[in-house]
Formats: C-alpha cells, sequence, structure tokens
C-alpha cells in the first residue's frame, strides 16, 4: 500500500474557527446506521447507477497492488452491487472519461467531477517543486514526456522508456519521475490501470474542457471536498472527514462553517462530530448487506473510526512479519446486520476459495458468514470452499454444515 506523502500539502497557516453547539444527538446505534447508509451499505442499492455511482457517491475508491479475492476497487463495488462482473467494474471505472485516478486518501479512483477539486493540491505540488524524487533536468526531461504523449496518445511507463533504473522500486527512472510529477501538478492525467500499469494521458485530451480549469481557489477546493466527504460518511468528527481526503484538520475547521453539515454529539464519541443534514431527515431503514469488506474500503479504512463505530480492531497485516500476524495477511471483516461479527484471510487454489484463517464474534455469525464465502467464492469462479483454521475451533461443524446447505 503506497500513498503520497505530501497530500495535506498546505502553503500557509489556517484559521480554526470556534466549535458550534451541536444541534442534535445521536445514539451510537442511530450514528452506525447513518454511516451504513450513507456508505451505501443499508438499504436497496442504486443497480440502475451501478458501479459509477458507487464511485460517485463515495467520491474515491482506494487503488491497492494486492489482488486475493480481487483488488481492492473491485470488492468496493461488489460489496454495494453484489457479483457486478469483474470485466464490467473495469469498463465502469475506465471507459468513457467518467473518473481519472489522484491522490484523495491515497491513490484513488475520482469521478471526473472532482477534477476542479484538487487544484489545491496540484498547486501544493508546484509550490514544493517536487514529490519523492528530483529530476536532473526538469524542463528537458517533462517536456521529452510531453512530446511522447502528444505523437503517440496514451502510454505506459514502458511505453515511455521504462520506469526503473534497474536498481530498487524507487529507483526511478527520468522518464518515470518527469511523467508523475506532471501527474502530479494536472498536466498529464491517469486514464486507467493496463495490467495494473498506469496510462498516461495529456490532461487537455482526457479532462471535459469545462472541467480542466484550477480555477477554485483552495478555500472552495477544501470546502467541497469536505462536505463531500461529509456526504459519503453520514456523521463524522474533524479527523474522520480530514482523512476521507488526507486533508489536514485545521484546513477542515476552515472550512466546516460553510458546508452545511450540521453540528451533533454521537453519544461514546469523545469528540464533537458533524452530519450530512439530508442524513438526519429520514431514519435509515433497509436491508442490511452481508459482505466480506476490502480492508481498503472506505467503510473501515480509517482504524479509529471503525473502532468508535463498530468497536472492531481492524488492521491490515499484509505489511506485518508473517510470525507476527494476528488474522492473516489480508483479513477481511464480515459485514452482516449492520455489525463487523467476524473477519477471514482468504485465498484462491484453483477452483477453491480457502479461508486460511477465520473467526467468528459467535453463533450467529456462522451462517452470515458461510453466505459470504459463498457469494465470494461464486462471483470470483471458484466452486467450493475450504476452512484451514477456524477461532472459535468448536463453531467449525455449524460453519460448515452452513456452507453445505
Amino acid at each position: 500500500m503506497v500513498g503520497p506523502m505530501t497530500t495535506g500539502l498546505s502553503t500557509s497557516p489556517v484559521p480554526v474557527p470556534a466549535l458550534p453547539a451541536p444541534e442534535v444527538s445521536l445514539s451510537s446505534d442511530e450514528a452506525r446506521r447513518i454511516a451504513l447508509r450513507a456508505q451505501g451499505l443499508l438499504g436497496a442499492p442504486d443497480r440502475r447507477a451501478g458501479v459509477r455511482g458507487v464511485l460517485r457517491h463515495l467520491g474515491a475508491v482506494q487503488l491497492d497492488t494486492i489482488s486475493v479475492l480481487a483488488r481492492s476497487h473491485e470488492l468496493v463495488p461488489y460489496a454495494r452491487l453484489g457479483a457486478v462482473g469483474r470485466q464490467a467494474v473495469e469498463n465502469a471505472y475506465w471507459t468513457g472519461g467518467h473518473s481519472f485516478e489522484y491522490w484523495s486518501h491515497a491513490a484513488c479512483v475520482l469521478p471526473i467531477e472532482e477534477w476542479p477539486l484538487f487544484a489545491f493540491r496540484r498547486r501544493a505540488f508546484r509550490t514544493r517543486g517536487h514529490r519523492w524524487h528530483r529530476m536532473r533536468d526538469k524542463e528537458s526531461s517533462c517536456e521529452a514526456v510531453r512530446a511522447r504523449l502528444r505523437a503517440e496518445g496514451p502510454l505506459t511507463t514502458a511505453g515511455l522508456g521504462g520506469g526503473r533504473n534497474g536498481g530498487e522500486w524507487w529507483d526511478w527512472s527520468e522518464n518515470k519521475i518527469a511523467v508523475e510529477w506532471l501527474l502530479d501538478t494536472g498536466e498529464v492525467v491517469v486514464t486507467e490501470r493496463r495490467g495494473w500499469k498506469r496510462v498516461y494521458d495529456l490532461a487537455e485530451r482526457a479532462v471535459p474542457d469545462e472541467l480542466l480549469h484550477d480555477d477554485l481557489d483552495d478555500h472552495s477546493c477544501l470546502r467541497q471536498l469536505v462536505r463531500q466527504a461529509g456526504t459519503a460518511l453520514g456523521v463524522a468528527t474533524r479527523a474522520d472527514l480530514a482523512d476521507y481526503h488526507r486533508l489536514k484538520n485545521e484546513q477542515v475547521a476552515s472550512v466546516l462553517p460553510e458546508t452545511g453539515l450540521v453540528p451533533v454529539e454521537v453519544e461514546g464519541w469523545r469528540r464533537p462530530a458533524w452530519a450530512d443534514p439530508e442524513a438526519l431527515r429520514t431514519e435509515p431503514r433497509g436491508r442490511h448487506r452481508t459482505t466480506l469488506l476490502s480492508p481498503f474500503d472506505s467503510l473501515i479504512w480509517d482504524r479509529a473510526r471503525t473502532e468508535r463505530i463498530f468497536g472492531f480492531t481492524h488492521r491490515l497485516e499484509a505489511y506485518v512479519p508473517k510470525p507476527k500476524r494476528v488474522h492473516g495477511y489480508f483479513a477481511m471483516p464480515l459485514l452482516a446486520g449492520g455489525k463487523l461479527c467476524g473477519r477471514v484471510d482468504p485465498t484462491r487454489e484453483g477452483s477453491t476459495l480457502v479461508a486460511r484463517q477465520l473467526s467468528l464474534a459467535g453463533p450467529k455469525a456462522v451462517e452470515p458468514m458461510a453466505r459470504a464465502l459463498r457469494e465470494a467464492a461464486e462471483w470470483v469462479g471458484c466452486e467450493t470452499v475450504r476452512i484451514d483454521r477456524c477461532t472459535p475451533e468448536e463453531l467449525r461443524p455449524r460453519l460448515l454444515a452452513a456452507l453445505d446447505a
């Protein structure tokens, strides 16, 4: 999981207004259900809007190199819509100019309509002058990349001459540094992932004319991004809102009064919170989704928020040494009945989905886990499910019986 270290770049201090008094009090259960509905996991899914509708509503879908059942950006719409074809997911993201990739929560797929909102970040990169690497000759290196893209159309780093100098993964070639810099500053856009390789094109070709501008000042960008995060989260602390697009707390505080988000207090939350006014108008009702969640799903990508809302400690252990892992390489939490009640570390062996390590919160989680495993197996083309480790072990017979039912 690699994300930019500079996404919260700010060029000047931001004044922080005083906190307003809460207008509404919410129980912890009300807050949880508001968050689930806001994330598209409570109530009837909008199948007509499909994957693009999920992306537009969430505002950001995180990308990551790890692929177990599928890559994370595929698992996110699957969790909300069910068994959408994997190629259909890719097509929804990458065809028709509906989205682009940029630095948000991390490297994310973003709706093309959000292009103007990241002008503040592009300006911050320009002011800083570099991201991780510095070029030997920035002007000539960038012009060489522009010329290739202008003449040949969209290209991967391989098409531009290769991404590495031959050393470690961070030992980037001059062309790679140049094209990533042009991406950071908005001259180049990632328009798709092809075999997990970024495909770069000139922004003037990839972004619609009416959106291809950096006219919004920083304050306007931040205000709209915080409002969007509030809609996607339903109810959130200031830190939650900041984390969604990796803003600074003071940036969020400076625009909160202008977002239309309503100050609220939530039972058990130690910090003040804000809610989407639309989320407060009606009580969240409907069917809860039963599904396995990517560790990079925006419902749970913030560990502190996940513990606060669900009482569930979630940690990605892919980068933890194997002997120190508790729940496995890519543990996927089980969402059922609006709660997180288990997790499984899956892999595939031929036509078998293997639960290398599985844990259940109790007997009530057995049937939902079996259903989630069967659906996931079918989605990725597996015919059978095998359970290696099960905690607690005494629930294994019931789980196996439920899988066979």
